[in-house]
């Protein structure tokens, strides 16, 4: 029996989770579908990561000290992240979020000890944004430091330098597929950069929710948005320093519908909730599995826990009000169509 030592603090339990095998969806395809569970994570996701590389960077190269208040614009689960850390670390924390995230996030920032101010929901022109606002603070204030996770390569740093050797370490070096969502696009670029440096014909799969430019801006080279999706913090409009950094080989777009079914389905068969931006992750898996043929392993995230999520993917009412169907594909069917789905939907990166 192998017992962990005594760890110093809670910024210690970051990272190292685990590499779990979805078994319904392997089953099915005859790929081996792997799920990293980034909700193992203290602060409950994967932006815990990036929290701490961000944190322990500016303490390095003395932007952050002893009294400084942090400060960073986020849809949450960065928010949370660094109020952890933060806490932790003794630093202060404000958090700038738009309105109308889930209700969740918000109590966790709180239940951290973090200062959170909302603004209204804009789009990123406006000066009144949560991107503009929170840089604004940060240079108004010589006491604040102004994380910007989308812009600080950190962000990706931490994914170069840990979570892609863990999985590398974790499939024993085979691996034929990295399937990732997009929101500071930290995470697509340091694992895609890392594993594909270990395996050169490793394919990177971008999955991006409708709504969003980024699988626009890969088809046409250009930011665009037909939809309304309502996952939080996925996708951007706009090109930013970490997406720069992407391996990515294929794009993907899903509808909101296709989400909440393979959330349910993972739920039902194999006891695994996911969060709204892993149900994404997962059913673009299952698409990447639909294209690539059997045999292969195809590793992606549960990005947070499912209960941040609670409110609008797993809330009927709301679902309804989104016209999304209660009855949803089965888990056959909806790998059946990925299937027969025309090859020009997937857009092909030149990297």
């Amino acid at each position: 029996m192998i017992i962990a030592p005594t760890l110093n603090n809670v910024t210690e339990l970051i990272g190292n989770t685990d590499l779990l095998r979805v078994n319904s969806l392997s089953d099915l395809t005859g790929c081996e579908i792997l799920l990293k569970c980034e909700q193992q994570n203290p602060g409950g996701s994967i932006k815990d990561r990036a929290a701490l590389q961000l944190v322990l960077d500016a303490i390095a190269a003395n932007k952050l000290t002893p009294g400084m208040t942090i400060v960073e614009g986020t849809a949450g689960n960065t928010g949370i992240g660094l109020a952890l850390v933060a806490n932790c670390l003794g630093f202060k924390m404000l958090v700038v979020m738009p309105k109308g995230q889930a209700r969740e996030k918000e109590q966790m920032i709180s239940l951290y000890g973090a200062q959170l101010k909302l603004v209204d929901a804009c789009p990123f022109a406006n000066p009144d944004h949560f991107y503009h606002t929170a840089k604004r603070l940060g240079e108004e204030h010589d006491d604040y430091w102004w994380a910007d996770q989308f812009e600080n390569t950190s962000n990706s740093k931490a994914h170069y330098e840990n979570t892609g050797p863990e999985i590398w370490q974790q499939t024993a070096g085979k691996i034929d597929a990295l399937v990732s969502v997009v929101g500071t696009a930290g995470t697509i670029a340091g694992n895609s950069r890392y594993l594909s440096e270990q395996n050169p014909q490793l394919q990177t799969w971008l999955v991006d929710p409708s709504g969003s430019g980024i699988y626009a801006y890969l088809k046409t080279g250009s930011y665009a948005s037909d939809g309304n999706s309502f996952t939080e913090g996925i996708g951007i409009m706009r090109s930013v320093a970490n997406f720069r950094q992407a391996k990515i080989d294929k794009a993907i777009t899903l509808p909101d519908q296709d989400l909440v079914a393979i959330s349910r389905h993972v739920r039902d068969l194999d006891g695994i909730t996911l969060g709204s931006s892993s149900a994404l992750n997962v059913a673009g898996a299952l698409y990447a599995a639909a294209k690539m043929g059997k045999g292969k392993t195809i590793v992606t995230f549960s990005c947070d826990l499912a209960e941040r999520s609670y409110s609008k993917l797993y809330n009927e009412k709301f679902l309804a009000e989104k016209k999304i169907a209660s009855n949803i594909e089965s888990l056959s069917d909806m790998f059946a169509r990925y299937q027969a789905e025309p090859l020009a939907n997937v857009v092909q990166v030149s990297k």
